[in-house]
């Protein structure tokens, strides 16, 4: 049963005054109650009760057959006959008040059939085979969708486990929660009979919980109301301080707006562009930001300018006038016109200076965007109507029945292992109030929370998958897990082939989606880390490896050694040595110089060091590649780090015929790795698939000759 129903209970106290939409059409309770009891009407006629349900219905959808509401409110009528609300009036007050929200808001027949009757099977003897029967399998959905659990079954955990059945019943068709919605928000204006424990309680939910929904399904005009309702509940001083700053406003009887808006409709008659300027007054939750923001405030800040207009093009033709009339303020121009929100959310925001120093903030939209911004997905009217087949199905923004944030939360709920971890978590995602869409290079989207990181990317693409992940590519450039990743930008995560790898603790501390850290805490948990092993104190120490004194040392190596008479000078009794400035190999094309000593350094021919040793007079010496084609190499792999890559690597090098001389691994940085090696090839003509065969190697992103700056010429 609703928090509010008894059977039956004495009128509790009046409700507080709480902030209100003015401009919102309130429902006569008590004028309801009475017609209720009368009962209802004959066959075929509509009873008065809900008489201004069919009539706001009838304003967004003239044709509809209003025969399912009918048969709705008898049943929910004579099922909940003798039911009182704690405030006195008879329970049916409380779905016709919520079916009337509803029905404002443009809402279809089914959504309100099924609101008329969505607490008959909670509170009543009314069973869901009963609905099934009589109206069918949609409103048998969405009514089973907001029923709650029962506490007697689940104790504590009811009101979690109830909000994840509806956010799974919402995953499949979105009016569960718009239903739910409505229902909050008529429960919410009629909290004052509740203990003052318990109003908070409620409060406390809707703020954690009911309105960051609302805010992603598009819904504001509840959204809004409920801020102002929580607002009074939780904050009375402060909202008591915004009741008197709108009070003293009042008072002082000049309304800069309204002259502003005069000037605003004489602009756009005289550029022939027909729109409709209205001023909109802020609700008392935004008034408390902006003053809060700002200190003192304008007479102007207590609203703002709404234009609206028939045609998307006249969106940019009111822009256009109004920049050109006034002054703009260009650091508050937002075009989610082009650009919408994930919410569906579309118009231009702007703001305009006189030059008596008064600004406006200006909203322009469409009719049809104005009403999409009010009801949300409440405002597609039967958004189940296309066939699935013909809806798309990628990109955040494609079907919003099923949007990208509601696609993810259901995935991780599933791996919540607990009512009090999905409770949290749930508050805790719902908390994160701005998405930013990224791209992956196959032309999909993720959309994620802003803040979010390459690591929360790799969750949402591949699910339990990113185990794997190594590394990422963020609009073109390597980068690492930790990166946080921006609006637009393209991300390729680098998967690794290894299925015994797995996250490390770190990534935790980059996860900010529930998803990623759930999976990694999954992991963590059943791969509890090796104790650390004990010093080895009795095993001599690894004898460094020997390098013959001609052979270059791996980390300032000449790329190759040749073994014998692998390069020939044009002058006899000559030292011949390679330069480690540009690693020549068979068969690159190459010059000689002659230095102390008597030794020719060999370079390649487009080597930066040729002309600076051309211009300072350097003689040159001719140098060619001799008959024997074996030769030593030194190559530097650059990989991200992961358990076996060493012994992936070597085998690689191995299977190409190579011998490893020396190897050098550097401390992993960044979860970055640098490995050296010298190698002795039998074929120089080898190397190139060596190298290929090192970069296939999972986790390797690039494989290089050992390259060093050219010392100054001796």
């Amino acid at each position: 049963m609703s928090a509010e129903a008894t059977n039956p209970a004495t009128p509790g106290p009046a409700t507080p005054a709480v902030p209100r939409k003015r401009s919102r059409p309130r429902l006569d309770l008590r004028r309801l109650g009475r017609a209720a009891l009368l009962g209802p009407a004959g066959r075929g006629r509509l009873p008065d009760a809900i008489g201004h349900v069919a009539e706001a219905h009838r304003g967004h959808h003239p044709d509809a057959d209003l025969e399912p509401l009918r048969r709705a409110y008898v049943l929910a009528e004579s099922s909940h006959r003798g039911q009182m609300r704690k405030s006195g009036e008879p329970y049916i007050t409380h779905p016709l008040a919520v079916t009337l929200i509803l029905a404002q808001l443009g809402a279809e027949t089914t959504t309100l059939t099924a609101s008329l009757l969505h607490d008959t099977v909670e509170d009543t003897d009314v069973t869901l085979d009963q609905v099934r029967t009589e109206f069918g399998d949609d409103v048998c959905y969405l009514v089973d969708g907001v029923t709650k659990l029962e506490k007697v079954d689940y104790g504590a955990a009811a009101e979690p486990e109830t909000f994840r059945k509806m956010l799974v019943a919402t995953g499949n068709d979105v009016r569960v929660m718009a239903i739910k919605l409505a229902d909050r928000l008529h429960n919410m204006r009629t909290l004052g009979v509740m203990r003052p424990e318990k109003q908070a309680r409620i409060a406390k939910v809707t703020r954690d919980v009911l309105i960051p929904l609302a805010e992603r399904l598009g819904v504001q005009a509840l959204k809004t109301e409920l801020e102002d309702l929580v607002f009074a509940i939780l904050h009375p001083q402060e909202c008591a301080e915004v009741r008197e700053l709108i009070a003293a406003k009042a008072k002082a009887g000049t309304d800069p707006l309204a002259d502003i808006s005069e000037e605003v409709r004489g602009v756009l008659r005289d550029a022939g562009i027909a729109a409709e300027v209205l001023i909109r007054p802020r609700h008392f939750v935004s008034v408390h930001r902006v003053h809060r923001k700002r200190g003192d405030l304008r007479p102007s800040d207590f609203g703002r300018l709404l234009v609206l207009v028939n045609e998307d093009a006249d969106c940019y033709g009111v822009l256009g006038e109004l920049h050109t009339c006034f002054t703009p303020v260009v650091s508050e121009f937002k075009d989610f016109i082009a650009v919408p929100k994930f919410n569906l959310y579309q118009s231009l925001h702007t703001a305009v200076a006189r030059p008596d120093g008064e600004v406006a903030e200006v909203l322009i939209r469409t009719h049809q965007m104005h009403q999409v911004a009010e009801a949300g997905v409440i405002a597609l009217r039967n958004p189940y109507a296309p066939p699935p087949e013909e809806q798309p199905v990628d990109g955040e923004r494609a079907d919003p029945t099923r949007p990208g944030w509601l696609s993810r939360l259901l995935d991780w709920q599933q791996a919540a292992p607990d009512p009090d971890t999905f409770w949290s978590t749930l508050r805790e995602d719902l908390a994160q109030d701005r998405e930013i869409a990224v791209y992956r290079p196959d032309g999909g989207t993720l959309g994620l929370p802003a803040g979010a990181s390459c690591v929360d990317a790799a969750y949402a693409q591949y699910g339990e998958d990113a185990h794997a992940c190594i590394g990422a590519r963020v609009n073109g450039r390597l980068a690492t897990l930790s990166t946080v990743l921006r609006d637009g930008d393209t991300v390729q995560l680098l998967m690794g082939q290894d299925p015994a790898s797995g996250p490390s603790r770190d990534w935790l501390d980059h996860a900010r989606t529930p998803a990623a850290r759930i999976a990694i805490r999954r992991w963590l948990t059943t791969h509890p880390a090796p104790a650390p092993a004990p010093p080895a104190t009795a095993a001599p120490a690894p004898a460094p490896v020997t390098v013959p004194a001609t052979t270059p040392r791996p980390q300032v190596s000449a790329a190759l050694r040749p073994a014998g008479a692998d390069v020939v000078a044009d002058r006899k009794g000559a030292t011949v040595r390679l330069a480690g400035c540009c690693t020549p190999v068979p068969p690159d094309e190459i010059t000689g110089f002659a230095v102390r000593g008597g030794v020719v350094t060999v370079h390649r021919i487009a080597c930066t060091a040729v002309a600076r040793m051309t211009e300072v007079g350097r003689p040159e010496v001719g140098v060619r590649w001799g008959d024997t084609t074996e030769c030593r190499v030194t190559l530097v792999a650059e990989s991200f780090g992961r358990a076996h890559l060493l012994a992936d690597l070597t085998e690689a090098i191995a299977l190409e015929g190579a011998a490893i001389i020396s190897a050098t691994v550097e401390p992993p940085t960044q979860q970055r790795v640098r490995h050296t090696y010298t190698l002795q090839l039998p074929d120089a003509a080898h190397l190139p698939g060596l190298m290929r065969a090192m970069r296939n190697v999972p986790g390797v992103y690039d494989v290089t000759r050992a390259q060093h700056r050219a010392a100054a010429a001796p």
